[in-house]
């Protein structure tokens, strides 16, 4: 921990200077805005601001020829979760139609929108606002979807209803989309204070939606395995 020595300035005004590391590391300038907020243990945060235009982060995947799908999926999921919003995926020489099905599945499923294409390229972006959005309503709408699966999971069960259980099994993709997106606002606002504050979120409550969010997916996930089988 660093220590720093309060300075007057003009009257009555004590000012502290801020580490230049920090400023390095957030990209401030002279003029910039900072959020100051007072906890309650008596210290003080401080953050930069939320900027109407934050810097993309993108990032490429080399593709193998023989790379499996499971793979390719994992590494997309991994690379949205951690706040990419651009991800660029180059085969070393053509995508397979397998791995051209699995990447345009997942895709689907984070809500990404596939910009560019051809035999060995292909481009995804995410859209989505992440400083606009509520995590209280997307949890509501994947709890709702998970409960209706179980109803008629079991309901399909019972009348030995096929068309019911595949209509089941397939509503696990729409609880999945919204569990990987919750995820992705929950690692994102751990690093980012002012989209924290902006969210209306502490980082306590983080914890028990990140929790909650992994229950209802299982809860989802049974459902779905009752009508696959």
């Amino acid at each position: 921990m660093e220590e720093r020595k309060l300075m007057k300035l003009g009257r009555s005004s004590l000012v502290i200077s801020l580490p230049k590391n920090w400023i390095d590391l957030n990209n401030l300038k002279q003029g910039d805005k900072l959020s100051v907020e007072v906890q309650g243990d008596h210290s003080l945060s401080v953050y930069p601001s939320i900027k109407e235009k934050k810097k993309e982060k993108n990032i490429t995947l080399h593709i193998d020829v023989n790379e499996d799908q499971n793979s390719i999926s994992r590494s997309i999921i991994a690379c949205y979760l951690n706040g990419y919003s651009s991800i660029r995926l180059v085969s070393r020489k053509i995508f397979t139609t397998p791995q051209q099905r699995a990447i345009r599945h997942v895709a689907r499923i984070l809500f990404l929108r596939i910009m560019e294409s051809d035999s060995k390229n292909i481009q995804m972006k995410t859209l989505v606002d992440e400083s606009r959005t509520s995590i209280l309503s997307n949890l509501d709408r994947m709890h709702m979807i998970a409960v209706s699966m179980c109803r008629d999971a079991l309901n399909a069960l019972f009348e030995l209803d096929k068309a019911l259980a595949k209509t089941v099994y397939s509503l696990d993709d729409d609880v999945d989309q919204f569990c990987f997106f919750i995820l992705r606002i929950l690692r994102t606002v751990s690093n980012d204070p002012a989209l924290l504050k902006k969210l209306n979120l502490e980082p306590i409550d983080c914890q028990d939606y990140q929790v909650l969010t992994y229950r209802i997916e299982h809860v989802a996930d049974h459902a779905a395995s009752i009508a696959k089988n």
